[in-house]
């Protein structure tokens, strides 16, 4: 398999994919509903909320904050998560600026 060359493409087309990888994933989608219903940080709470094991939900979280998305702050010994308003607002623009700009031409 070989690389995908990210850099033959604009910086725009590389930060909408990565959001999209991102959000590529249902649990991904359950957990910034989650936040976005709660609208504050959440600790534990939201692997009680999924069909899923702590270990899966950490890496879905991880992979939201590596985007960011979410935001994590270590209170005691747990973390707790809410959504990044700025990164929110950026987000929509990019994605609500490439489905403006597609138009269905076939079929």
């Amino acid at each position: 398999m070989g690389l995908s060359k990210t850099e033959d493409f604009t910086k725009t087309q590389n930060e909408v994919a990565t959001i999209a990888k991102a959000l590529g994933h249902p649990a991904r989608i359950a957990i910034l509903q989650y936040l976005a219903e709660k609208k504050s940080c959440v600790c534990g709470d939201i692997v009680d909320e999924l069909p899923l094991s702590q270990s899966t939900v950490s890496q879905h979280l991880k992979e939201l904050k590596k985007v960011g998305l979410i935001k994590g702050e270590i209170e005691g010994p747990s973390v707790c998560y809410c959504i990044d308003s700025k990164a929110l607002i950026k987000a929509r623009k990019l994605l609500g600026d490439l489905l403006q700009g597609v138009q269905a031409s076939c079929c």
